[in-house]
């Protein structure tokens, strides 16, 4: 079952005040003021149900969006520290190896701006992130985990699999994230969400793989789309997580956030159904937009 996806844009009004949740599918948001910060977002149309098909073959109806916020938070983490946790351990020292690896991608453009995750791996900044996140005109930056903001640029995209690479400048010594592999997650493995989300950065979230192998259809003014092969997580994953890590308990990233469900088109939030691509299939993208780059 496949339904036409659609993406409509969300502002902020001038004292920094979300809007109502959004209206059916299809209805064009008011322009934004310059100088406000929106995100796309990707909507089930049509009936608003989205088919969610498991590798067995059924299907879930509910709707699901993609999704950049606000954001005009900033704090600090704590130095790296490489660890291999095991289930009885603090999830804090998780924390404190991966979170200096994930950054927070802005994009600001004449009349709006828009922000995602990334996940740094290369010491000299290249970044890790969803195409979704950068697909809108304007100005790109990074903004660090220690709250430094500094110049970057889109330097290759994967629409197929929405990965995008992001050269930030000016930058040295930072800790790249490492990467796990497919055949190392199981269902019911705990994981931990970093990212973003609602414009928080530095965010983590914990909860489960709670499915592998879905695949999702979607269709927007920019053509159809299908990702598969994806990992099904409840730990709560909200707008401003796309690009953003799902860590192992090794500190291994096992996934990029992608996308979450929701309840119908005007529930905005974590129902706990959330969407990583998977370590394997990122590993092979990586390698094939590092080749596009000169």
């Amino acid at each position: 079952m496949t339904d036409l996806m659609t993406r409509p844009h969300h502002t902020r009004d001038d004292h920094g005040t979300l809007p109502p949740p959004p209206g059916p599918p299809f209805v064009p948001s008011e322009p934004a003021s310059p100088g406000d910060r929106r995100w796309p977002r990707r909507l089930a149309g049509g009936a608003a149900v989205l088919a969610l098909i498991a590798a067995g073959g059924t299907a879930g109806g509910v709707a699901a969006e993609r999704y950049l916020t606000d954001s005009r938070s900033t704090s600090t983490s704590t130095a790296t520290a490489p660890a291999t946790i095991t289930e009885g351990d603090d999830l804090a020292a998780i924390v404190k190896q991966v979170q200096p690896s994930v950054v927070t991608v802005l994009v600001d453009g004449a009349r709006s701006s828009s922000l995602g995750s990334g996940v740094v791996i290369s010491s000299d900044g290249l970044v890790l992130t969803n195409n979704h996140v950068v697909a809108s005109d304007g100005t790109v930056s990074v903004r660090l985990s220690t709250g430094q903001t500094v110049p970057a640029r889109v330097v290759a995209t994967d629409t197929t699999h929405d990965l995008a690479l992001v050269q930030a400048t000016g930058v040295s010594g930072l800790t790249p994230v490492t990467f796990g592999t497919d055949d190392s997650v199981a269902v019911g493995d705990t994981v931990l969400a970093f990212g973003a989300p609602l414009g928080l950065e530095n965010t983590v979230t914990s909860g489960i793989v709670s499915a592998v192998g879905r695949s999702i259809d979607t269709a927007t003014s920019a053509g159809s789309e299908q990702l598969s092969g994806l990992l099904q997580t409840d730990a709560p994953i909200n707008e401003g997580n796309s690009g953003g890590a799902l860590v192992d308990l090794s500190g291994h990233v096992i996934g990029i956030n992608v996308a979450i469900a929701t309840a119908s088109d005007s529930s905005t939030g974590s129902i706990g159904v959330g969407f990583a691509i998977p370590a394997d299939t990122v590993a092979a993208a990586v390698k094939q937009m590092r080749s596009q780059i000169n």
